[in-house]
């Protein structure tokens, strides 16, 4: 998939990142928009056919992201503030691999059995998997020969928020979201979409 991105955006916006070996390979992505971001995202998950329900006939290959604010620097992987992102986006593969499952649009899962929050910023304590939105465009799905891979972003998220869209299913849950200026961006100061007037304090 490398190459294909390559072509997407150029070799000087793509490069590899150095992971222990059996991990999932990663790539990393500098795009620049109106605030340029750094996306983090698999690079081989696509190889699995994931087996996916007829409903989700045509989504089999799917390669996972993290969207990262420039004011992160994704270098400093020893952070606890920031390192969480390359262990949590290997979980989330080697769960792929490990139980022959599948993700899509709108999955979500607690972010391990104490669902503690991912780190002194990040409060959010469970993930919600979305097609991309503030890169809808950049990461439209990669359409090869046998087959189309697309691009799922992985979204913090906060436990009542978890449960208000289990409670009222993905279509509101995603347009309450959006509705309040959240995309898949990564943000420290993200107030619960769910508290009125977070904007406000942040």
């Amino acid at each position: 998939m490398k190459d294909q991105l390559i072509k997407r955006f150029g070799e000087h916006r793509v490069s590899e990142v150095k992971v222990e070996e059996g991990e999932m390979p990663l790539l990393l992505l500098d795009l620049e928009l109106k605030s340029p971001v750094t996306v983090l995202v698999t690079n081989g998950l696509s190889n699995i056919k994931m087996p996916v329900p007829e409903k989700e006939t045509g989504k089999e290959y799917n390669e996972l992201f993290f969207c990262l604010p420039s004011y992160w620097n994704w270098s400093d992987l020893e952070n606890p503030k920031m390192n969480w992102v390359f262990l949590w986006i290997q979980r989330l593969a080697k769960h792929v691999q490990e139980k022959n499952t599948w993700f899509g649009h709108g999955h979500t899962m607690p972010c391990g059995a104490e669902m503690k929050s991912l780190s002194e910023t990040m409060l959010q304590n469970h993930f919600i998997l979305s097609n991309p939105i503030l890169l809808e465009n950049e990461l439209s799905p990669i359409v090869l020969e046998d087959k189309t891979i697309h691009f799922l972003s992985i979204i913090p998220i906060f436990g009542d928020e978890m449960d208000y869209k289990q409670g009222k299913g993905t279509f509101k849950f995603m347009r309450k979201l959006i509705n309040q200026g959240v995309t898949e961006k990564l943000d420290d100061f993200r107030g619960n979409i769910l508290k009125r007037n977070w904007k406000l304090r942040r």
